[in-house]
């Protein structure tokens, strides 16, 4: 590509979006700023003059796929548009800003979570930067993929649990509560001529909270939405590294929910997906003289009770949302077991466009699991919290996620582990074999467990949820159901008819039962499957896209459920 071409027109940037729907919403708010800016967006790299990689580095697997997409874009630059300028973004920046000039020096620019809304500038100055590095010697190769994860993995372990994030209070420290934005030196600073360092503008502790105002281009199709209504997370979990990445948990007003809201179901939206780190904290920072986090169930309970009437919480943003006019699901997500209450089972049974749907990552039943993973539950609460909630709200799907092989995992714990998934009977459920993640209390653990028998492990308890999973869609069978009819389905799809996530376990191997699908249907979802995670709705026949609609059951899959429209 010519430079005066460049001149001529638009500047041109393509975006590589990985990981779970937070990071698409933060995704979705840099395309939206791009294109207020004036910047024009290509879904071919090869035509960007600018492109970003906007990563995760949640898990192991997740952090792998991050840099396998920023090495695989270094690779294409080189062959296709040496003049490219290349952006990391995300949670690997959050994670590594200090290292990761030094570790990916082929990279012009990395940015973290609270300049998603100033991309535009930064896209100009990755420009600039790839210019000057054009012009000056030629810079070190990058290390090989294999070499780079494993300095990832050294870099954490080196690092370690540092004093401030060993506190109970994850928000009240100076530390957290004092960001900094770190800016690696410009090559014009260095006593002799070298490659252009790259461009750092990472805030150690993240405090950006997206509001409506915020421009926004929506990746989703156009039938459903997530809403990000919280950012961060104050939970102390020993295996989890977002609280770093994503800093303390902040809620957005609830009246610029409301507005959001009213907007894309005016837009035609269908489906509401309320996301967050810890959805059921929702509101609780937002009261005040707010000044450390509330964990236990017992604390949390009293303190929703003292709130004064009409306080922010999620039960209140839930009526709020169901009063709205149209006819739509509001989907909850990414709830926390230790933050349910009363009030919010009465209130998801009460709110009828809330959808028969409860997101609740519970790790694990075995007490001492539950403690050294610090869950702030015990395996009473857990199981007496289950039967409110079922009781409480009939018909609800409740998914769930676990970790095996986590250390000190002993046979017996994993056993009763095994008791509760066949007891309690999921409708939904995914599987995380225990990754060891540098940097958290677990990974310096005593009783690290075998990768292979964590793998093992997994596969148990995916086999006895397969059970499970085989009954739970059989009991559908001849009932009528209300879905949001999505798309036709693709030969290779139905062929597959499989779901893979990465962010809530492993979902389901090899469906035996899928050879069934053939000739023509429309992917459809009822109220038990959330978007991209869960199971489908295969309907024969024809109806509009986008659009709910009442289907019969006729038969199923592992997995999934095959329908036919009502008459």
């Amino acid at each position: 590509m010519k430079k005066s071409d460049s001149n001529k027109r638009p500047v041109r940037v393509g975006l590589i979006s990985l990981g779970c729907a937070k990071n698409l919403v933060d995704a979705e708010i840099m395309l939206g700023s791009l294109m207020k800016d004036g910047v024009e967006i290509t879904n071919d790299a090869a035509q960007a003059d600018v492109v970003i990689v906007n990563t995760c580095s949640f898990i192991d697997s997740a952090q792998e796929e991050s840099v396998d997409a920023i090495l695989e874009s270094a690779d294409l630059r080189e062959v296709k548009n040496r003049g490219q300028g290349l952006i990391v973004s995300g949670c690997l920046p959050q994670r590594f800003r200090d290292e990761l000039p030094k570790l990916l020096p082929e990279v012009d620019a990395f940015m973290g979570i609270d300049q998603v809304a100033q991309v535009t500038d930064i896209v100009r100055e990755a420009m600039k930067h790839r210019a000057e590095r054009l012009s000056r010697p030629k810079a070190k190769v990058q290390a090989p993929r294999p070499a780079l994860v494993k300095r990832f993995s050294e870099l954490d372990a080196k690092r370690g649990v540092t004093s401030h994030e060993a506190e109970e209070n994850l928000r009240g420290t100076k530390k957290f509560g004092n960001t900094r934005t770190t800016v690696a030196p410009r090559a014009a600073t260095l006593m002799e001529p070298s490659p252009a360092v790259p461009l750092m503008n990472v805030n150690e502790r993240p405090v950006y909270i997206p509001d409506f105002a915020t421009p926004r281009f929506r990746l989703t199709p156009r039938h459903f939405a997530y809403m990000k209504i919280a950012e961060g997370c104050n939970h102390p979990c020993s295996f989890c590294i977002i609280p770093r990445m994503r800093g303390s948990h902040r809620s957005r007003q609830p009246a610029d929910i409301i507005q959001e809201a009213r907007q894309l179901t005016a837009d035609g939206v269908k489906e509401l997906n309320l996301i967050s780190q810890d959805s059921t904290y929702y509101g609780l920072d937002l009261r005040e003289n707010h000044s450390r986090n509330i964990a236990s169930p017992e604390k949390f309970n009293s303190a929703a009770r003292a709130l004064p009437s009409g306080a922010a919480t999620l039960c209140t943003l839930l009526r709020e949302l169901n009063a709205l006019p149209g006819n739509f699901w509001i989907r909850l997500l990414y709830t926390h077991p230790a933050h349910w209450t009363d009030e919010l089972i009465q209130t998801i049974a009460e709110c009828p466009k809330v959808a028969r749907y409860v997101d609740m990552p519970l790790q694990h039943i075995h007490g001492n699991m539950l403690e050294r993973m610090r869950r702030e539950t015990s395996q009473q609460y857990i199981v007496d919290l289950i039967s409110r909630i079922r009781a409480g709200i009939p018909g609800i799907a409740l998914r769930t996620t676990f970790i095996t092989g986590f250390p000190g995992e002993t046979e017996e714990y994993f056993q009763a582990l095994l008791d509760f998934i066949r007891d309690t009977r999921f409708e939904r459920m995914g599987v995380f074999a225990y990754s060891q993640e540098e940097g958290t209390r677990a990974g310096k653990m005593e009783g690290q467990i075998p990768g292979k028998i964590r793998k093992q492990r997994r596969d148990l308890a995916m086999a006895a949820q397969l059970k499970v999973a085989r009954q739970v869609s059989e009991s559908f069978v001849g009932r009528s159901l209300k879905v949001l009819v999505e798309t036709e389905a693709s030969a290779k799809e139905l062929q597959k008819a499989s779901i893979n996530s990465w962010e809530h376990g492993l979902i389901r191997g090899r469906d035996k039962h899928a050879s069934q699908l053939k000739g023509r249907y429309l992917v459809a979802r009822g109220e038990a499957d959330a978007p991209d995670i869960d199971g489908r709705v295969y309907v024969r026949g024809d109806l509009p896209r986008g659009e709910f609609a009442v289907v019969k059951v006729i038969g199923h899959t592992d997995y999934d459920l095959i329908a036919e429209p009502t008459s």
